[in-house]
């Protein structure tokens, strides 16, 4: 099982020094949560997660962003006044690290490999050149974009990221996923909108019926291109770009690259440029500690117990399984928290649902899968909690960045059964 990996040494898990409770007290305790200091003796972890290197797959050299700077402003940029003006509204004034760089090659028309972690703005780096690029060409209907990414809410978030970015514009998107129903999606493809977000395989379908063709497809951007990998959407990735017409422009974002990644990049791309603004792995905002869970001890007390605590205000619950998650969610409904789910056995509209109660804070506790979860921007999560250990180490880093964003200070426990 892949969980032997990290509970031969759980102190991967621990940024901090103590396991939570101790070894002399109870698994929890009532009262504030205070993470203890990393570095200080008589405890678990002397070790940071950076011990689990041989989980990250880093084949280009990275560049640490501690302090950024950026070259530009987003008036500087060659866009259009009114994609200036949206942007503006936005609230936009310096752009971050990945759209600094690749602005101005996606601009030029130049392919582009950006390497940029989770929640740092790769969205906007091809969004806005791209919808600047339709109004500067508007009226050429040979010129749309498809958008792949691995999962439905990052699509549905990349949309609506779209319609602020193209507000007025009289440019129009459409989101193409499974677990959706496909009749509206092949109603407004017929449309011809200028921006086609799917996964790879809700497109292959489509391909399939005959209700998208490629044709008049000159840009394709791949999202997250090593989670669509790893998720084993390799095929039909190939088959998709392969039905693109050429020459095209091709742009590619991933928070890691690999062999596959490569291979990709080697077939689909001509001289791309390659951009890494890539951080360290885990932000300095977020604290990281372990929950000691003592073998016969039931874990959901130890998690009921840790909610009751002051400062578990809006809580990201992590499981392995759709069915453990789901179980796990009313079983804390039961109990009386105001708890809600996401993962893959729900309906888009479900799920979508339940992010909207906990974006809204309508309800403060979203327990989910990796995938379900995947590429969410949810702002306030106080506390990332793993109660079931992640598969590889890209999943941690993925799982903990969903708090402590922003500049905002995070908490991410992870639950060790010892």
């Amino acid at each position: 099982m892949p969980e032997r990996k990290f509970t031969k040494n759980p102190n991967r898990f621990s940024h901090k020094t103590r396991p939570f409770g101790g070894a002399s007290r109870p698994p929890f305790k009532r009262g504030p949560f205070k993470p203890n200091s990393f570095g200080k003796k008589g405890g678990f972890a002397q070790k940071s997660f950076s011990d689990v290197s041989k989980f990250i797959n880093k084949a280009v050299i990275t560049e640490e962003v501690e302090k950024f700077v950026p070259e530009h402003k987003f008036n500087d940029f060659t866009l259009t006044s009114e994609v200036k003006a949206n942007i503006t509204a936005k609230g936009y004034t310096d752009p971050t690290p990945i759209q600094d760089r690749a602005i101005p090659h996606v601009l030029r028309g130049s392919d582009v490999v950006g390497i940029a972690n989770t929640g740092t703005g790769k969205t906007g780096a091809f969004l806005i050149p791209l919808i600047n690029k339709m109004v500067v060409n508007r009226g050429q209907r040979d010129n749309r974009v498809l958008i792949m990414v691995p999962t439905r809410e990052l699509a549905t978030q990349i949309n609506d990221e779209f319609k602020g970015f193209a507000k007025g514009l009289q440019l129009y998107s459409t989101v193409c996923v499974g677990g959706a129903n496909i009749n509206p999606q092949m109603s407004e493809l017929r449309r011809k909108p200028q921006f086609v977000i799917g996964t790879p395989g809700r497109l292959k379908d489509l391909l399939e019926r005959k209700a998208l063709t490629l044709g008049d497809f000159k840009t394709a951007v791949l999202d997250e291109a090593d989670r669509m990998l790893d998720m084993g959407f390799i095929n039909d990735m190939r088959q998709i770009l392969k039905l693109l017409p050429a020459p095209r422009h091709t742009l590619f974002f991933s928070a890691t690259l690999n062999r596959e990644v490569e291979g990709l990049i080697g077939e689909f791309l001509h001289e791309p440029v390659r951009i890494s603004v890539k951080t360290r792995d885990t932000s300095a905002t977020i604290d990281q500690d372990i929950v000691r869970v003592p073998r016969g001890t039931d874990k959901l007390e130890v998690l009921h117990n840790l909610l009751n605590q002051p400062g578990f205000d809006k809580v990201l619950v992590f499981g392995r399984t759709k069915h453990g998650v789901e179980k796990l969610s009313k079983k804390l409904v039961e109990r009386g928290f105001k708890a809600e789910s996401i993962h893959g056995n729900k309906t888009q509209g479900k799920r979508q649902k339940a992010l909207d109660l906990f974006k809204r804070d309508h309800v403060n506790i979203l327990c989910a899968t990796d995938v379900a979860a995947r590429g969410l921007d949810i702002n306030g999560v106080s506390h990332v909690i793993n109660y079931d250990l992640p598969s590889t180490h890209e999943d941690y880093i993925h799982r903990i960045g969903r708090t402590g964003r922003a500049g905002k200070k995070g908490i991410a426990l992870t639950f060790i059964e010892s």
